[in-house]
């Protein structure tokens, strides 16, 4: 697990500078499952297992990635529902369903399954509003420890790992 800070690159490309792979030693090749915006913070897992990757990030799979955004307006009331049957971008794509809970009048907590360029500031785009932060906080049921400080990462048992699949 590694708290990603504001302005880190996800890829394990070194010829990229200030990437997330710069802040690890590991004795063998890692890299990021998935990726975050480099404006984007918070929990990105690390592995140097392709399978497990591969499971973590197939649309099949439906593993949810739970945000928090800090937004530059109000949330209305019809915008869970919005989410929910799934917004549809400007460039015309779809996106799957997504689960949209207001935190206070301009934060909200939101889950989505995939993981398109840019997706969660596009789909609050299609509302009316800007993302001013955003931070990833659980894929699954696996959370950001809230001891772990930005730029820092931690070892993660495969017990605590399999939470990211399970329901509970």
């Amino acid at each position: 697990a590694f708290n990603k800070p504001r302005g880190i690159v996800c890829t394990a490309e070194k010829r990229e500078k200030n990437n997330v792979i710069d802040y690890l030693s590991y004795p063998v090749r890692i890299y990021p499952v998935g990726r975050l915006d480099k404006d984007t913070t918070g929990l990105l897992i690390i592995t140097d297992d392709g399978d497990f990757a591969h499971r973590v990030l197939s649309p099949k799979k439906e593993i949810f990635k739970t945000y928090i955004a800090v937004l530059d307006g109000e949330i209305t009331p019809d915008m869970p529902e919005k989410f929910l049957n799934g917004i549809v971008l400007a460039d015309g794509t779809k996106c799957r369903k997504a689960f949209l809970r207001r935190l206070d009048k301009n934060t909200a907590e939101i889950k989505i399954c995939e993981g398109k360029f840019h997706q969660i500031k596009r789909m609050f785009g299609i509302v009316g509003l800007g993302v001013n932060a955003l931070e990833r906080t659980a894929v699954g049921n696996f959370h950001l420890p809230e001891d772990l400080p930005q730029g820092a990462c931690s070892e993660t048992d495969s017990k605590a790992l399999e939470s990211i699949f399970s329901d509970g």
